[in-house]
């Protein structure tokens, strides 16, 4: 890649300066290697890039269909680079400054109702004759949606949940969520039963890992946890492409404040560093309260009777 040294530059400050995850990483090499291939094609490297190019390379990705939230993340990468760059003295301005931002589809989070979480945590079970294998599996998939939607985090939080991280009685779990930023969360009786039920299972292996992978000196991966979630929602009766441990972090978030939580405590409990992030669920609560006023409310109702005669 041209410019593959400044780029290097630039992803080493994040991993050292900002503690950015390797995922995080990954992304914005991506991100960079994308503008960087496209700025080749123009005869460009990075370094030399002008604000009309990048706009150019912002046009492509949208006619190539990517969603508007995709191309806001790398935009907001290539903004980061070019000020990198300014600041280290290798630009004398940053390019991407000046570059407008498409706004986001407005789309409201997905999630489950409270039944469909029960039902999904109950079918985390194997027949007494099951193998040894399948029995582990179903005690992998109890604790890990008893935890993911006992305390909403992250599944990149929940699979990498040291053994250790219920050493203690107390009802919380310390978690290291983006940035490296620390938040205590709270955790049921269940979500601690199931969890230690699995590290007893488990004990033999000597894993460091609650949620140990295939290799035991490793977490269980991403992808092998979305086959444990397919499984389980098909033995629930739910639609798997309605399921992803974000729809859990989602169904955690709604029902607590369809319960009357506070949306800065839940910002807490969520780990989002900004509570704008957190008031997506209030759109949510909106959107229900409309249907609910919508079915019940005798005016409304009487409305529809009279559209149904009119038509």
């Amino acid at each position: 890649m041209s410019g593959s040294r400044e780029t290097e530059l630039f992803l080493e400050m994040l991993a050292a300066e900002r503690a950015a995850a390797p995922n995080t990483l990954s992304a914005y090499a991506a991100d960079l290697e994308s503008c960087s291939a496209f700025l080749a094609a123009q005869g460009m490297s990075l370094i030399e890039a002008d604000t009309s190019s990048l706009a150019a390379w912002m046009a492509d990705l949208g006619a190539e269909g990517q969603a508007r939230r995709t191309v806001a993340r790398r935009l907001s990468c290539i903004r980061q680079f070019y000020l990198f760059l300014l600041r280290e003295g290798m630009r004398a301005d940053n390019p991407a400054a000046h570059l407008e931002s498409p706004q986001p589809e407005s789309t409201l989070p997905h999630f489950l109702s409270e039944s469909e979480v029960v039902a999904l945590i109950e079918a985390c079970v194997a027949p007494a004759e099951a193998s040894p294998a399948k029995q582990r599996r179903a005690l992998v998939a109890r604790a890990a949606l008893e935890l993911l939607y006992a305390s909403g985090l992250r599944i990149s939080e929940l699979l990498t949940l040291p053994a250790d991280a219920l050493k203690n009685e107390k009802p919380m779990l310390v978690i290291r969520g983006k940035g490296g930023r620390e938040r205590l969360v709270p955790i049921s009786a269940s979500a601690r039963e199931a969890a230690l039920a699995l590290r007893a299972w488990d004990q033999a292996l000597e894993s460091p890992w609650l949620f140990p992978g295939r290799d035991t000196r490793r977490p269980l991966t991403r992808q092998a946890f979305d086959k444990i979630l397919h499984e389980v929602g098909c033995q629930a009766g739910i639609d798997p492409a309605r399921l992803s441990p974000h729809v859990l972090r989602h169904s955690f978030a709604t029902h607590l404040l369809a319960h009357g939580a506070d949306l800065r405590a839940l910002q807490m409990l969520l780990g989002h560093a900004d509570i704008a992030t957190t008031q997506i669920y209030t759109h949510v609560q909106t959107e229900r309260l409309k249907k609910v006023v919508e079915t019940y409310h005798p005016l409304a109702t009487q409305s529809e009777k009279t559209r149904e005669k009119a038509g």
